[in-house]
C-alpha cells in the first residue's frame, strides 16, 4: 500500500517533507512457518487453549533466543472450534494454501483422525501433544501425550486397590473414551473387580443427559466412577455430581483428562478429592518446571498451567531442537532428527522413540485439593517407554503399590 502524500504533508506541519538519501530496506530473514490448530471454542475449548498458550509460550521463547539458525518461528493460526471437520478443512488450508509442512495441532482423538488422512498424503508432519487411546502409528506423526501404558493401566490398577472394585464408566461417545474404557474393563475384570454400568453421551450433549446419568450413579452407588467425558460436558458433570451431594470422599470420580485448567473452570471447590492421572501437574518439583511455571505466570498470569500446555510448550522446543539438527522442514530429515534429540522438560527428559515415533513419560496420579492444585500420590519410579499397541506388559505390571 502507497502512503499518502497529502497525508505526509499534514504530518510534516504543512510542509512538504524534508528528502533524505534512500537507504535500502535490510533484507527480510525468512521465517520457520508452522501451523498451530488449537481449538479456543466449542467443547474442548477451555482444553485446547491450554494447547495453543503452551505452544505461544514455546514459540516466545524460541523466537526471543533468534529462532532457529537464525530464522524465527512463523505460527499460522486457525481455531477449528472443536469440530472434527474443520480440523480437515483447515490442516488441509495450511498443508495446501500457507504453504507451511508442519502442524501442532489437535486434541480430540476424532480430530485427530480427520487430519491424519491430510497430513499423510501430503507428506507433512503432526505433533500431537493430547493423551490419546494408542493403537496407532504415523510416520508423519510426533505423539508427545500419553500412550494408555503411561496412565490409563495405572489409573485402573489405583482405583482398584484404593477405592474399590466396583466402578461406573462414563464418556463422551467417540473413539478415545470407547478405547480407554475397553482398557478399563478388561483391567478392571481381570482383578475381580465390576463394571456396574457403561454410558456414553454425545459431545456437547444436553444438560438433561448429564442429569439422568448422574441419578443413575447415585442410585446404582458405585465405589468410583472413571469418567472420559470432556471439555465443557466433564466441567458440567462435576458440577452436577457436586450439586446432587454426591461427595468425593464416599465416591470420587477418576479421570484422564480433568486436569488444573478444567478444575478452575469447575471451581476448585467442587473438585476436591477426585482424582486424574497424568504425566504432568503443576506441583511437580523439578528446576524445569519451576522455569517452565515463572516463565507461564509472568506471560498468562493466575491462569493455571495443565499437562496439556506442559506437553504443547515441551514438543515445540523438542521441534526447535531437531530444526536445528535438521536444518530443514523436509518431513524425512525433521523425523530422523527428532529421534536424535531430548529436552529437559517440566515433566521430565522428554524424547521421541525411533520405534513408534511416541515419547517415554513418567505416569502420574494426583488428588484434587479445594485450591485447585494437585497432591501427587504416586508416581512411577521412571519414565515408562511407549507400548502404544499394548504389546509387551501384562495387566500385572501396573499393579501399583
Amino acid at each position: 500500500m502507497n502512503p499518502n502524500p497529502d497525508a505526509m504533508t499534514q504530518a510534516n506541519g504543512g510542509h512538504a517533507p524534508t528528502p533524505h538519501p534512500a537507504t535500502p530496506p535490510a533484507p527480510a530473514v525468512p521465517g520457520w512457518r508452522i501451523g498451530v490448530l488449537y481449538s479456543r471454542s466449542g467443547v474442548s475449548g477451555t482444553t485446547e487453549s491450554q494447547h495453543f498458550f503452551g505452544t505461544v509460550l514455546a514459540v516466545e521463547e524460541i523466537n526471543a533466543l533468534g529462532g532457529v539458525l537464525g530464522r524465527p518461528l512463523e505460527p499460522v493460526v486457525y481455531d477449528p472450534r472443536s469440530e472434527s471437520e474443520e480440523y480437515r478443512r483447515l490442516a488441509g488450508r495450511l498443508l495446501l494454501d500457507d504453504e507451511v509442512n508442519v502442524i501442532f495441532g489437535g486434541c480430540t482423538s476424532h480430530c485427530r483422525k480427520a487430519m491424519l488422512p491430510v497430513v499423510e498424503r501430503s507428506n507433512s508432519l503432526l505433533w500431537y501433544a493430547s493423551v490419546y487411546e494408542g493403537f496407532e502409528y504415523s510416520p508423519n506423526v510426533i505423539y508427545t501425550g500419553a500412550a494408555p501404558n503411561q496412565g490409563s493401566m495405572q489409573l485402573a490398577a489405583y482405583l482398584i486397590r484404593h477405592c474399590g472394585s466396583r466402578i461406573f464408566l462414563v464418556g463422551a461417545d467417540y473413539i478415545y473414551p470407547r478405547e480407554t474404557n475397553r482398557i478399563m474393563r478388561d483391567t478392571v475384570e481381570q482383578h475381580g473387580g465390576e463394571i456396574l454400568d457403561e454410558t456414553y453421551l454425545r459431545l456437547g450433549c444436553d444438560q438433561a443427559d448429564i442429569n439422568e446419568v448422574v441419578e443413575d450413579i447415585r442410585r446404582i452407588q458405585p465405589d468410583v466412577v472413571f469418567s472420559t467425558l470432556i471439555g465443557s460436558d466433564a466441567e458440567r458433570f462435576y458440577r452436577r455430581y457436586h450439586e446432587m451431594g454426591l461427595s468425593a470422599a464416599r465416591m470420587p470420580i477418576a479421570s484422564l483428562t480433568m486436569t488444573e485448567a478444567e478444575v478452575a473452570q469447575v471451581g476448585p471447590a467442587l473438585c476436591a478429592g477426585h482424582i486424574t492421572a497424568a504425566t504432568y501437574f503443576n506441583s511437580v518439583d523439578t528446576p524445569a518446571n519451576a522455569h517452565f511455571l515463572a516463565r507461564w505466570r509472568q506471560r498468562f498470569g493466575e491462569r493455571p498451567a495443565s499437562v496439556y500446555a506442559e506437553a504443547s510448550y515441551s514438543q515445540v522446543h523438542l521441534y526447535a531442537r531437531a530444526l536445528q539438527l535438521a536444518g530443514s522442514q523436509d518431513t524425512r530429515k525433521l523425523v530422523q532428527a527428532v529421534h536424535q534429540v531430548a529436552f529437559d522438560a517440566p515433566g521430565g527428559p522428554l524424547a521421541v522413540l525411533p520405534e513408534n515415533n511416541h515419547c517415554a513419560l513418567t505416569p502420574r496420579i494426583g488428588v484434587c485439593r479445594p485450591d485447585g492444585g494437585f497432591d501427587v500420590v504416586w508416581q512411577s519410579d521412571a519414565a515408562v517407554r511407549p507400548d502404544p499397541y499394548m504389546t509387551s506388559l501384562g495387566l500385572d505390571a501396573f499393579w501399583l503399590e
